[in-house]
């Protein structure tokens, strides 16, 4: 049973190009993700896993791009190819296909490991670079999204009764954010 050619493509924010992944091949559909690798509620990776059917070839620029922890990748390729369907990483140049010799199995676990290990380590230098900057007085943080007065106006909505979901619909913040500023003095 020949399948589609299915395209699978993340980039990490909104800014980010994703037209150098899987540049120069001829898919039947390409789902498009914007979101952060950790976010597994990933609306086009939600729609790609319940698209794809028996005989369909997905690519994925690199195993990265597709989870970004071992854990993850293992699952999601696991799921892919027990619905037979071959998952190919471009840029590793490796190809899931469910009837993987136990070389295949060790390859994607190894490969895996080294891109979680990878992240890890620039989030390593990256914490260094930062506490260092900080102790030089160059760097202060984020800059804050919401003003003095819409922190109080925040306070106080909340203090009224309104829910922490309204409110931070309100001011197009998370409510992650909400908490954060409710709990700062």
């Amino acid at each position: 049973m020949k399948g589609q050619k299915i395209g699978y493509i993340r980039v990490s924010s909104e800014d980010q190009n994703p037209d150098r992944q899987l540049e120069g091949l001829e898919l039947d559909r390409i789902f498009t993700d914007k979101f952060t690798g950790k976010v597994l509620e990933r609306p086009s990776f939600i729609e790609m896993m319940g698209y794809v059917r028996e005989g369909d070839h997905v690519y994925v620029h690199s195993m990265d791009r597709l989870a970004r922890n071992l854990i993850d990748l293992r699952k999601t390729v696991q799921a892919l190819n027990e619905k037979k369907v071959t998952v190919q990483f471009m840029k590793e140049n490796l190809t899931f296909t469910g009837q993987d010799s136990p070389m295949a199995v060790l390859l994607l676990s190894m490969m895996g490991a080294f891109a979680e290990f990878e992240l890890s380590i620039i989030r390593e230098r990256q914490r260094e670079g930062i506490k260092l900057a900080m102790q030089k007085g160059i760097y202060i943080g984020r800059k804050k999204y919401l003003s003095k007065e819409q922190t109080e106006q925040l306070k106080e909505m909340i203090t009224q009764g309104m829910t922490k979901d309204h409110v931070s619909k309100y001011f197009k913040i998370s409510r992650k954010t909400v908490y954060n500023y409710l709990n700062k003095d």
